[in-house]
């Protein structure tokens, strides 16, 4: 597995990383719950190398996955549902397609955000349904890899819905639970937050986004001055509140050492780690991986890419640092460092 000629160390060691899937026969299963905006940007380096399994009942946001971006790639139109049983179920169809659920919107708890004109149901609509372990069988799936889901409302149940011989092998998971209640009966970050803790996952990331905290109805009734005010302005000018998040998880070193993983699973939980710029839990996972399967060219790459990493980050800062920094202060920072 050598290196290519003519380009930088930075993308010969990217190359390297990426070449772990090709050396270990590797194909990631990525599941996307939730696809009417396309498959997220982050899977793009490695979708050549994936299946890609996608389900939205609400398509009119569905962007066809281009041929050969994924070395396989399906889409379910359909909702999933979490029992099996059920060849339909309801579906409500929200202004914003991005907002439509199978659970109906919860329209005291929203009256209270500017964004609650979003979730106005058009109409509830019978739509086909499948669970996931369904869909999996009828592909001939084993596994899930990466798991994400934005599924309105619904996204642990769904998640606790896999066969557990299927969720417990689970590497990788993105989520979007809800910090209010915009639906009615839906999962909350502090149920999932919990239960994935539960599952052997850790918190890797969690960005929260929101909404401002406004009564439609108010800004409606400041029209009635002429003041000149509308969304934009409001949304601009006015801080968010916290509604939902999105989070990521991912398996613990643990839970793969009490499941016997395998180097597929070890080196696989570790490019999930390198993608999300989580270096030094890249660098655990070298370490336990050369202790479980020995030393070899893999340990060598799975240790020499977070370092890469983290010295250009480390150089980057001193650059910086050099370029901004008044002369006193560097000379400042110099003395300290030689007491």
């Amino acid at each position: 597995m050598g290196f290519c000629l003519g380009i930088d160390h930075e993308e010969q060691m990217a190359i390297r990383a990426f070449d772990i899937l090709k050396t270990l026969g590797i194909q990631p299963v990525l599941l996307d719950i939730g696809a009417s905006g396309g498959f997220p940007s982050f899977w793009a380096p490695i979708a050549q190398y994936s299946t890609y399994i996608g389900f939205d009942p609400d398509n009119r946001e569905l962007r066809d996955i281009q041929d050969g971006q994924f070395s396989r790639s399906v889409i379910f139109n359909k909702a999933v549902i979490s029992c099996p049983g059920g060849q339909e179920t309801e579906f409500f169809l929200t202004k914003s397609p991005y907002c439509s659920s199978s659970l109906p919107p919860d329209p005291e708890s929203l009256s209270d955000y500017l964004f609650s004109d979003l979730f106005e149901v058009n109409k509830a609509v019978s739509v086909p349904a499948t669970t996931i372990n369904a869909a999996l069988d009828s592909l001939g799936v084993k596994h899930v890899d990466w798991f994400k889901t934005d599924s309105q409302g619904i996204d642990l149940r769904l998640f606790l819905s896999l066969n557990e011989s299927v969720r417990s092998r689970v590497l990788a998971v993105d989520i979007e639970p809800g910090l209010i209640d915009a639906y009615k009966g839906e999962d909350l970050f502090v149920d999932v937050h919990c239960e994935l803790l539960k599952q052997g996952l850790w918190l890797s990331s969690l960005q929260i986004r929101g909404s401002v905290r406004m009564q439609r109805k108010t800004l409606r009734a400041l029209n009635e001055y002429n003041l000149g005010l509308n969304d934009l302005h409001i949304n601009r000018s006015v801080r968010s509140s916290p509604c939902w998040c999105e989070a990521r998880y991912l398996r613990s070193i643990q839970s793969l050492k009490e499941q016997n993983a395998n180097q597929r699973e070890y080196a696989l939980l570790w490019l999930f780690a390198i993608m999300g710029g989580q270096w030094g839990y890249g660098l655990d996972i070298a370490s336990e991986f050369e202790q479980q399967f020995g030393r070899s060219e893999v340990c060598a790459i799975l240790r020499s890419v977070p370092v890469m990493n983290i010295r250009k980050r480390n150089s980057t800062f001193r650059n910086v640092c050099r370029r901004i920094l008044p002369r006193s202060v560097k000379e400042a920072i110099m003395k300290l460092a030689l007491e």
